[in-house]
């Protein structure tokens, strides 16, 4: 047995079946939406819009978040072609993360330097 399925079968033990899929049985579009999701959400907290100030932001990390969105940005440019109808809001919302941390940066990059836009494309 591989170790990573030593550890799926230790989380489909400590889980409630009900609410735990296995793998297997989810489609590939809602995983790889499921992880754009969850990129997103790591990125927008990363770049303080969670918070009513994010200039004042505690959470607020460019690092991180210029990390963040290129992994997005690979993850979408990737699997675009697999998405359908989630690719436009995907694609979307990327495009407004790479907005933001252009305004939130002291010294933006010059377009097309971006975080993630060797994937994209300059985003203005």
């Amino acid at each position: 047995m591989s170790e990573h399925a030593g550890d799926q079968s230790a989380l489909s033990e400590s889980a409630d079946p009900e609410t735990v899929r296995e793998l297997a049985d989810i489609p590939a579009v809602e995983v790889i939406s499921r992880a754009a999701v969850m990129l997103m959400s790591s990125a927008a907290e990363k770049l303080g819009l969670a918070d009513e100030d994010p200039d004042s932001s505690p959470r607020r990390d460019l690092d991180e978040a210029r990390r963040v969105i290129t992994a997005l940005a690979g993850l979408v440019t990737a699997s675009v072609e697999y998405l359908g109808p989630h690719a436009g809001p995907i694609r979307e919302g990327l495009q407004s993360l790479q907005r933001a941390f252009r305004e939130s940066s002291a010294h933006p990059d010059a377009p097309g330097a971006g975080p993630g836009e060797k994937y994209t494309g300059p985003v203005y």
